[in-house]
């Protein structure tokens, strides 16, 4: 007797969806720690105390885990796709603000809502997965989307040291707009408004 495996390899059709939901909870899993290793040079920059500096990681992390609650909402209020959208355009423009800013109040303020689309990105990238991929490939698409978001954070120190020394602590933010553009071009071909 031979039973129905209850998990299966993720299907080609989806692969693209998995790899667009894994590159939006890099970006949101990288800007947690790619600001700590640039935050002497920004402290310079800026004219700031290096002490004050770690508001923008803290400015971050805030919004992130204040927003976070308002996405099931959202999603389900005005589709995954219009709102995974919205965060990756958010998220991206804000890293635009983020890498411009002249002052530590403008580089809060850009921080704030880059966390907005942060907190939008992963739990809104998840319930697509959940509503689109079949039960039996669930966990494997689960997996590789996971593993994005576990090298987010063991890249972010490195990256943003090597920007910080190879150009300028604004490549920290700058480095999202290429990633942000593709999830934006990505997102209006493969995922469906579920």
């Amino acid at each position: 007797m031979n039973a129905t495996p209850t998990h299966q390899a993720l299907q080609p059709e989806y692969r693209l969806l998995v790899l667009l939901v894994s590159i939006g909870f890099f970006m949101q899993a990288l800007d947690t720690t790619i600001v700590n290793t640039a935050i002497p040079a920004m402290a310079h920059h800026l004219n700031e105390d290096p002490l004050r500096m770690h508001s923008v990681v803290v400015a971050y992390v805030l919004s992130v885990a204040a927003c976070i609650p308002l996405s099931g909402w959202l999603a389900d209020r005005f589709g995954v796709r219009s709102i995974f959208l919205s965060a990756i355009v958010i998220f991206t423009l804000a890293s635009l603000g983020c890498g411009l800013s002249q002052s530590l109040n403008e580089l809060l303020f850009f921080r704030v809502i880059q966390g907005v689309g942060g907190a939008l990105l992963l739990p809104v990238g998840r319930l697509s997965l959940l509503k689109i991929i079949p039960r039996t490939q669930f966990l494997a698409a689960m997996s590789l989307m996971s593993l994005a978001g576990l090298l987010g954070p063991l890249a972010g120190p490195t990256l943003g040291g090597w920007l910080v020394e190879v150009a300028t602590w604004h490549w920290i933010f700058l480095i999202n707009i290429p990633m942000g553009i593709l999830g934006i071009l990505m997102t209006l071909k493969v995922m469906p408004n579920v």
